[in-house]
């Protein structure tokens, strides 16, 4: 697929295969030893950059980051798991690879290679399970139970180390040979590399070019030639000056999280499992008492039929939320797959504008018509649509329960917050009765709450939205084993009831379920799926519901940021996490992964122009001149 085709999908690896070790039609190179590629991995750079040793040193909450060009067959990567396995001791240590690759090999194509050694088939089939869709940009990976942190950047090397932020403490200068393939080894991407390392970090590389040590060494790198593996005579190794690590590269000691719904309790287990004590708050008796308390959940984006950077966030955050609750399937995640309908003559449109615009991977979507779309859901359709094979849907409620029980996160409910107030180095969390909460740092995930806990001046655009949903004994209705979306969704039908929603009140603050809401839910229903209720006469004066209030921005993008005033100056150690409003299910743990890395600062899951989407400096209402 050449450069000139649609986004967002990316192209892939061509290859040929000689005695079952692959090689690049594009480059005519192999990707590993032909003898032995695990070895070589380990001797060229496990070994020199002294991995074995340097893990058993990682403090528990504390992290290792490895950089690497070329992902390639994923080799490298695995080699560098099993070390951390065999030699990190601590449990809530976080190994980080961050590697680039601008022609990925297809899943297929990976297991086939690493089929060759047995001894990594465990760490193979969960890197070739959670292996990302072939789409541009970055892919964070959780794997060994979050012990092991990949950023997979699908692009252009120098593309990533300017996208992505984060300093390794090793490198791995790998890919194609500068002979072969001289953009990985231009001296733009060679410089950048020291500006993503820490002090005293290392580097190795299979090569020894003398204009690629030459780079190095202007960057700053001391370079040693030693002997290469195998047949190769020399190869390379460096290290740059060591210096005491200031303060700020600390992480916080606490965190407090104001709000246990879906986004609280996502972000309170995912500092939790990375070693950092955490204090849930809410004024509820417990979690998932707001928007999360909904009996169900679907995960859905809408994607633009532009792709820029709001799609990108949208289909970063659906790839990984898929991902990433895949730990709770047949409990709390029930991955259906998810109709989007062309439900109306303008959607069929929009539908056929973004399908002429975009070139999407299977994996993510493709579109049925309606024959196909009936199969896949079991109900009558009037139309077809896209398919999220991926998708499905969550019960909240029960997973945000889940997430809150956890040892190093203590449950403060029952507990309104009235004022916050800046000591010396922490916060003080005031609340209504008892004693206040310090800790060094503050999430406010408190929805449409948010802005009567900020103590800062200033207009903030944010919106109050009320939501009803509406629910259905399965008796009165055909239920649909997937997920089907429109103007409202339809869930499958779980223990006898199914949900259908929610509306969408601006400006309706009323907490309690209206036959007015459960019409509208109905009528949009019948409208999207004719026939789909048994009986509809008076149906929506019996029927039961609930009510909930999202909270959007003026925009409608979530905010996850550090907090900015009205001058654009920044809280210390204060963040904000909100602004979800329906989308809550599916953002909410692409989200909470960024925010725990900026917490416990570790690399960045997200790239620079995504970072940009979520910045809470764009919610201040500028006031105009009289």
């Amino acid at each position: 697929m050449p450069d000139e085709l649609l986004s967002p999908s990316i192209e892939t690896a061509e290859l040929t295969w000689q005695d079952g070790v692959p090689e690049s039609t594009r480059f005519g190179d192999v990707y590993f030893n032909r003898e032995d590629g695990l070895a070589e991995s380990r001797y060229v750079f496990l070994r020199p950059n002294r991995l074995s040793e340097r893990f058993t040193s990682v403090p528990a909450g504390g992290s290792f980051v490895v950089a690497e060009s070329g992902f390639g067959t994923g080799l490298n990567f695995l080699a560098t798991w099993q070390a951390w396995r065999e030699h990190a001791t601590n449990q809530s240590a976080t190994l980080h690879f961050v590697s680039v690759e601008r022609f990925p090999l297809q899943r297929d194509d990976l297991v086939r290679a690493l089929a060759l050694w047995p001894e990594l088939a465990p760490l193979a089939a969960e890197l070739a399970d959670k292996y990302p869709p072939m789409t541009r940009g970055a892919h964070r990976i959780l794997l060994d139970g979050g012990r092991v942190r990949l950023t997979l950047y699908l692009g252009d090397v120098c593309e990533a180390w300017q996208a992505l932020q984060f300093k390794a403490d090793a490198w791995f200068l790998d890919g194609f040979s500068p002979a072969c393939n001289p953009d990985m080894w231009q001296d733009q991407a060679l410089a950048m590399i020291s500006a993503h390392s820490k002090p005293g970090a290392t580097l190795a590389t299979f090569t020894s070019v003398s204009r690629v040590r030459r780079a190095l060494e202007n960057a700053g790198f001391t370079m040693n030639i030693s002997p290469g593996f195998g047949r190769k005579r020399d190869m390379l190794a460096g290290s740059l000056p060591a210096e005491i690590p200031s303060d700020q590269d600390q992480p916080a000691n606490s965190v407090a999280i104001i709000g246990a719904g879906i986004a609280g309790c996502l972000l309170a287990r995912n500092l939790a499992e990375r070693g950092l004590p955490v204090t849930l708050i809410d004024s509820a008796k417990g979690p998932g008492a707001g928007a999360s308390g909904n009996l169900q959940g679907a995960t859905y984006v809408k994607l633009g039929v532009e792709f820029n950077d709001q799609t990108e966030l949208a289909l970063t955050a659906l790839c990984f939320t898929q991902r990433f609750y895949n730990r709770f399937r047949d409990q709390y995640w029930h991955p259906t797959g998810l109709l989007q309908l062309a439900w109306s003559e303008q959607e069929q449109d929009r539908q056929r504008r973004f399908l002429n615009r975009n070139a999407y991977p299977a994996d993510v979507f493709y579109p049925v018509d309606q024959h196909q779309a009936e199969q896949l859901t079991g109900v009558p359709t009037q139309t077809g649509g896209l398919w999220f094979p991926g998708s499905g849907w969550l019960e909240p409620a029960k997973l945000c329960a889940e997430l809150a029980a956890h040892p190093l996160i203590r449950q403060q409910f029952q507990t309104d917050v009235q004022q916050l107030q800046r000591l010396t180095h922490a916060w003080a969390i005031k609340p209504a009765t008892g004693p206040e909460i310090v800790a060094d740092r503050v999430v406010i995930c408190a929805g449409h709450l948010t802005p009567s806990l900020l103590p800062v001046s200033g207009r903030f655009r944010l919106k109050k939205i009320r939501g009803q949903v509406t629910h259905l004994e399965s008796q009165s209705l055909t239920s649909p084993r997937s997920v089907i979306c429109g103007p409202r969704y339809l869930n499958p039908a779980q223990d006898g009831v199914a949900v259908v929603g929610a509306t969408f009140d601006l400006r309706d603050d009323n907490p309690d379920p209206t036959v007015a809401s459960h019409e509208q839910n109905l009528q949009e229903l019948t409208d999207l799926l004719p026939g789909i209720l048994e009986d509809t006469e008076g149906l929506e004066e019996s029927v039961e519901g609930r009510v909930s209030f999202r909270c959007a921005t003026h925009d409608y993008q979530p905010v996850a940021d550090e907090l900015c005033d009205s001058e654009g100056q920044v809280s210390p150690d204060l963040f904000m996490f909100t602004g979800l409003g329906s989308k809550g299910l599916t953002y909410a743990p692409l989200l909470a992964e960024y925010l725990a890395d900026k917490l416990s600062n570790q690399p960045q899951c997200l790239p620079s122009n995504l970072m940009r989407r979520l910045a809470s400096r764009r919610l201040h209402q500028v006031e105009k001149p009289e």
